[in-house]
């Protein structure tokens, strides 16, 4: 039986002992393959060019580059890498910066180790770890209310229900349970809500909805 190729992980934090801290933690483990390690921004977005990781599990607070500018450079110049930032401060501003940016999850590094691991294998699956309550005050933060909101194109009614369970935060699966329907049917719905929205991730497809009304902000 062939084996499932790994996830190819790059770590980015400034300290040393962090980095290898969660080298240990999750190296080797489900399928998960540490292929290199970034002491700052500009040295993960170089690496992230050079090693092509599937997740870059990334820090906020660095020198020289930070990680929210970082992770805006990768996710521009390379679409098909997801960024999992990882930071010990518990603050809705670097949520909402890490969403502008690109990321596709937002974890506390104080997490267990377990909820660790499967984050990476979520946003690597397609996933976004989400955090609704954030999202809807990043929305109502940057849209006056008086601002006229911009509308969807045209949804079928099963790709409308696909996208307000993703505004509430519901995985691929906890989709398919909800609608009765297999994952891949639900991925097959989530490539179409992109596309049509014109957007490259289900974070960026999850405000539009905000914006546009289409799931209320309360």
């Amino acid at each position: 039986m062939t084996e499932s190729p790994s996830v190819r992980v790059l770590l980015v934090d400034d300290e040393e002992l962090v980095r290898a801290g969660l080298r240990a933690l999750v190296d080797g483990d489900q399928g998960i393959q540490v292929v290199g390690e970034a002491s700052d921004g500009a040295e993960a977005i170089s690496k992230t060019k050079a090693l092509s990781p599937d997740v870059v599990c990334m820090d906020v607070r660095m020198p020289n580059v930070d990680g929210i500018q970082a992770t805006r450079v990768i996710t521009e110049r390379h679409p098909g890498v997801k960024v999992l930032v990882l930071t010990t401060f518990e603050n809705d501003d670097y949520v909402h910066e890490a969403l502008q940016a690109g990321a596709q999850g937002f974890l506390l590094k104080r997490s267990a180790p377990d909820t660790v691991v499967n984050a990476i294998l979520t946003v690597h699956q397609g996933d976004s770890l989400l955090y609704p309550d954030a999202v809807r005050r990043l929305v109502a933060s940057a849209t006056p209310a008086s601002a006229a909101r911009p509308g969807l194109p045209t949804l079928s009614e099963r790709e409308g229900d696909v996208l307000r369970l993703l505004a509430r935060g519901f995985s691929n699966a906890e989709i398919g349970a909800e609608l009765f329907v297999t994952v891949e049917t639900v991925k097959t719905h989530v490539t179409s809500i992109l596309g049509k929205l014109g957007v490259r991730d289900r974070v960026q497809a999850v405000i539009r909805a905000y914006e546009s009304g289409f799931v209320p902000l309360d």
